[in-house]
């Protein structure tokens, strides 16, 4: 991304890279399931020109490293990972910042926001509605949909060696079926997912992030069913994909936060490729409300 500098940052537990550029008060964006923090090239750098942004890979994606999954898969429990993504902020010298987290980084961003209270100044989430919530509604339509949630689950070695079989079949059928915008993520960028996505170790990753969210996640969220997060929060959705057609988003979110507003983005899943206007305008509107 122009006017981005990579780096490693080690943690207590891993290494996480990341990309810093801008100046500013400080956003953490937080990608998802199966991008890298390249996702947000069409965002980070126009964002960065009032904000100083950190675009991380979360553990086991990208190039951070890749640790084991541990008993009940609980090195990539949501909570686990994002004390990574704290340790990094405050290693950089930023003790309160504005998250935003689609997909898979929005359910980290949705646990640090629980976990980190003084933390997390403001929270934006995309296209995902509470991971408990999704689970306990789950009907046919949802779990045709969204098959990964329960393919992805199985024990080891089952889905890795599937799609070890031929993963770049896997990855663009993949985004192709989540993305409603042809041509939102361009072949460049495909070829920077696939290179990822070709290691075993990020499969396995993966499969131990969606492991976790099926199992040690839901515990943590059945001890917090009472804690609601503080931090103003904005829910934004793509109109056209699965979340948004099978929820109600605001409400999913006022059961879980004391502030929340938001509305629909005329795409599909993955915003921030798709509708990086909208995206952008309505992240600049919501930073700078104090």
């Amino acid at each position: 991304m122009p006017g981005f500098i990579d780096r490693d940052v080690e943690t207590a537990e891993t290494r996480i890279r990341i990309a810093v550029g801008g100046s500013g008060s400080p956003v953490l964006l937080l990608h998802g399931h199966p991008q890298t923090h390249l996702t947000w090239h069409k965002i980070a750098p126009r964002l960065a020109a009032g904000h100083t942004v950190v675009a991380a890979d979360l553990r086991g994606y990208g190039d951070s490293a890749k640790p084991t999954g541990g008993p009940n898969h609980i090195h990539y429990s949501k909570r686990a990972m994002a004390n990574d993504q704290v340790q990094v902020m405050h290693m950089l010298g930023f003790r309160r910042f504005a998250v935003v987290g689609h997909d898979r980084g929005g359910r980290v961003a949705h646990r640090m926001a629980l976990d980190h209270p003084d933390v997390v100044e403001r929270l934006a989430v995309l296209d995902i509605a509470p991971t408990a919530t999704m689970y306990a509604r789950t009907d046919m339509e949802f779990a045709r949909r969204y098959f990964w949630w329960f393919f992805l689950i199985q024990p080891y070695p089952l889905p890795e060696r599937m799609i070890g079989a031929d993963p770049e079949f896997f990855l663009r059928a993949h985004l192709d079926g989540q993305s409603k915008t042809p041509g939102a993520t361009s072949e460049a960028l495909f070829a920077e997912y696939l290179r990822c996505y070709s290691d075993p170790a990020t499969r396995h990753a993966i499969c131990e992030d969606y492991r976790a969210a099926a199992s040690i996640d839901l515990e943590h969220d059945a001890a917090d069913a009472g804690k609601r997060i503080l931090a103003p929060l904005l829910a934004l959705w793509g109109a056209k994909g699965t979340v948004g057609q099978l929820y109600d988003v605001l409400a999913t979110w006022r059961d879980k936060a004391t502030d929340v507003r938001g509305r629909a983005l005329d795409c599909g899943h993955t915003l921030q490729e798709e509708a990086p206007e909208a995206v952008l305008a309505e992240l600049e509107a919501f930073l700078q409300q104090r």
